[in-house]
């Protein structure tokens, strides 16, 4: 991954502190992307021994959202940074938190492939797959451009975000259906449920995290704005 133009001080020790979170961040980000990718496959084969290693491994990520953000707050207390520096500060601690959001998703995905399942409810797990793996290119995607806090990456990141959610709206009518002709498929179809639930939410985090990479490269704070407005800040 490209390195970003980090501004540089007087302290060399304060350039290297602000990189090294960098390369934390996306570290971490590396870790969850692959648990997506992981859960997504225990899902798809019901590979219960994978599906338990992702489960257990769950605690790193949790560790390393705890670290990054003690290096933060030990930064902001010595160093005092402003401008450019808050800003970086500012928008690893809130990514690191919607990583470790994503990572709790993987363990949802991941939960239901324990589930015992009937040969009818093969078909569901089926409908979920395309949407997972639209998700896993979605966060491949932000992570690229937070290496490379590119805004204007992560502003087309945001705004295919909308066919993420049409495709769960398309999966919910699919369950329900699903249920309505055989209310013994309720059990199951729940449990699908949640997991293409986790699955959105992935995409919902990655739009998170655009909108931090927005406010690092442009100092404005686009969250709750339209489209169309978020679009004249980046283009400002």
């Amino acid at each position: 991954m490209d390195n970003i133009s980090l501004n540089k001080h007087i302290s060399g020790q304060f350039n290297a502190e602000l990189e090294d979170i960098r390369n934390r961040v996306l570290a971490m980000g590396g870790l969850v992307e692959r648990q997506l990718e992981q859960s997504l496959d225990a899902l798809s084969s019901l590979d219960s021994n994978l599906a338990k290693k992702i489960i257990e491994g769950d605690h790193r990520v949790n560790g390393m959202e705890v670290s990054i953000d003690e290096e933060c707050a030990r930064i902001i207390a010595k160093r005092q940074p402003t401008a450019s520096d808050l800003r970086l500060i500012i928008t690893t601690t809130k990514t690191i938190t919607d990583l470790e959001r994503i990572g709790d998703a993987c363990v949802r995905i991941a939960k239901s492939a324990l589930e015992k399942r009937t040969n009818n409810q093969q078909p569901l797990l089926v409908s979920i797959e395309s949407m997972g793996r639209h998700a896993t290119r979605t966060l491949h995607s932000t992570l690229d451009a937070l290496a490379r806090m590119d805004a204007d990456a992560a502003l087309e990141i945001h705004k295919e975000d909308v066919k993420l959610d049409k495709e769960y709206e398309g999966i919910i009518r699919q369950l329900m259906t699903y249920m309505m002709e055989d209310p013994r498929s309720i059990p199951g179809v729940l449990d699908v449920l949640w997991a293409a639930r986790a699955i959105e939410r992935v995409g919902d985090r990655c739009k998170n995290i655009c909108e931090y990479i927005i406010y690092y490269v442009k100092g404005k704070d686009v969250r709750h704005t339209s489209y169309e407005d978020m679009e004249k800040d980046v283009q400002s």
